[in-house]
């Protein structure tokens, strides 16, 4: 209880300080935000239990010259930190003298779960999981709603920039509709290791009592991928340093920015759909793969073993793939988390 009542203090004091440099918002109104700057400002979501502002960050790179506006959302999930600095390491980068439109980033999209090293929002539920959210529902159905309302509509097109969550680790992979030119195209460009076709369902559809940010996104018109840049909790460097470049070359593409001269990067393997292999028993796992690995019908991908160190189960790829992201956590009971096994297109 110390503890909580200590970091309530700093994150209080940290706002009110941070408010003193930044407005604060009900309603962020593109055409207001002055051109040729950067502007930060914090967006009000909503209200916590002493009645005190629940606030997002935003930084609108706006140019000079009219164009789209990209949208850059990043820890929708509050343990998933590496878009974070993905967007401070792009916007460092950004020659706002060329910009034409503009760029409007959410560096932490859900401040309550961020504060407490959590994916979820403080009630527990997975904003990720419930879109649209309702206007009268419970705090974090309120809060997607603000989401949904406040802050999507501002984009013409979306990058939702994300991790692995606790106990598990991923390549750099895009999920996006393969089958549309525009999201395939957004996909390349950030040249990740894998990419993904999916059409924006979670992944856990059918538990899931709604919709993703970027399934929202699409309903709307709004064209949008989702980015996985490795691990949860942690800043590394490498996926910071190849996100901020993609975000560069998704700009170039988009006629906001100079062309950029890059060298050609080797092909992301493509695939036409992923699935986890869980635990059918509890025990202590080791995965002896590696991410980005392929593995063959047959190959060795987990090993599970009890409290002496006798092997008590082992599991096998049931089919040929890649090996998309894997399991850190050793200790589970059943139905734990193994592999997540992409599938290659024909």
């Amino acid at each position: 209880m110390k503890l909580q009542a200590l970091l309530f203090f700093l994150f209080s004091t940290f706002i009110l300080a941070a408010q003193q440099k930044a407005p604060v918002l009900s309603e962020l109104k593109l055409e207001q935000v002055p051109a040729g700057k950067v502007s930060h400002y914090w967006l009000q979501m909503g209200e916590d239990a002493f009645g005190q502002a629940i606030l997002v960050p935003v930084i609108v790179a706006k140019g000079n010259e009219g164009g789209p506006a990209l949208g850059l959302t990043a820890a929708i999930h509050g343990n998933e930190l590496n878009g974070i600095a993905v967007i401070h390491e792009a916007l460092g980068q950004l020659d706002l003298a060329t910009l034409k439109g503009s760029v409007i980033a959410i560096p932490g999209l859900n401040p309550p779960a961020i504060f407490r090293n959590q994916r979820e929002y403080p009630d527990g539920q997975d904003l990720n999981r419930i879109f649209p959210g309702k206007a009268n529902g419970n705090e974090s159905q309120q809060f997607t709603y603000a989401i949904a309302t406040r802050i999507l509509p501002l984009f013409d097109i979306l990058l939702d920039l994300h991790t692995a969550s606790f106990g598990r680790e991923n390549t750099l992979y895009c999920r996006a509709d393969t089958s549309d030119q525009l999201l395939f195209a957004l996909a390349r460009l950030q040249q990740p290791d894998i990419i993904l076709h999916s059409e924006g369902q979670p992944s856990a559809g059918a538990t899931a009592s709604g919709r993703t940010l970027r399934a929202e996104a699409i309903m709307h018109g709004i064209p949008c991928i989702t980015i996985e840049y490795g691990n949860p909790q942690v800043w590394q460097a490498d996926m910071i340093d190849r996100g901020a470049a993609g975000i560069l070359r998704t700009l170039s593409f988009l006629g906001m920015q100079p062309p950029r001269n890059e060298q050609p990067a080797p092909e992301p393997v493509i695939c036409r759909k992923s699935y986890w292999i869980y635990t059918d028993r509890g025990g202590l796992l080791h995965v002896p793969v590696e991410n980005g690995q392929k593995v063959s019908k047959g190959e060795l991908i987990g090993v599970l073993k009890n409290s002496f160190g006798e092997i008590i189960c082992t599991y096998h790829a049931p089919e040929d793939g890649i090996i998309i992201g894997k399991s850190t956590n050793p200790a589970g009971g059943n139905g734990a988390r193994i592999v997540h096994l992409g599938v290659e297109r024909e």
